[in-house]
């Protein structure tokens, strides 16, 4: 299937103004707080070290995750690769920043996580349809996608 077809089925179940709203706010709060969680699996010390930028170890299951889902998005789309690229890297900035600065990342993650679900399926029953997920796990990865969309199509990026 290509990235287009994936996207126009994914638009099926969002055609609701509130729930497009809410994906919209909620997805990349999904994907932050999912990288989050993943960044506070503790792993051997001295893999932290393996790469640092900045004072801050980035050898950890939210890069491995970030480059696994690069991976997916290159066998679709390279512009989507490249805008998922920039927003998931810019998610391990900030995620480096708030270690860095002390952030109970795992708390924040897991409520921030929770919070967003909820206003997702509160998105499904206005639209009165199931979560895309549930027909194809695939869909998880391309709700982020989805979400950058309108952005492409008012700067003339082909997707």
């Amino acid at each position: 299937m290509t990235m287009r077809e994936w996207l126009m089925l994914y638009g099926e179940s969002h055609q609701h103004p509130i729930n497009i709203v809410i994906h919209k706010v909620c997805v990349p709060v999904i994907v932050f707080t999912v990288l989050g969680l993943l960044w506070c699996v503790p792993l051997p010390p001295a893999w932290r070290t393996l790469l640092v930028f900045n004072g801050v170890g980035y050898a950890n299951l939210a890069t491995l995750a970030v480059l696994l889902g690069l991976v997916f998005y290159s066998r679709l789309s390279t512009p989507i690769t490249i805008g998922m690229a920039m927003l998931t890297f810019t998610m391990l900035l900030i995620l480096g920043l708030m270690e860095k600065h002390a952030v109970d990342l795992l708390t924040l993650s897991m409520a921030a996580f929770a919070i967003a679900w909820v206003c997702q399926f509160i998105g499904h029953k206005i639209e009165g349809q199931q979560p895309s997920f549930f027909r194809d796990l695939q869909f998880l990865l391309i709700g982020p996608a989805w979400t950058l969309v309108p952005l492409y199509r008012r700067l003339g990026i082909s997707y």
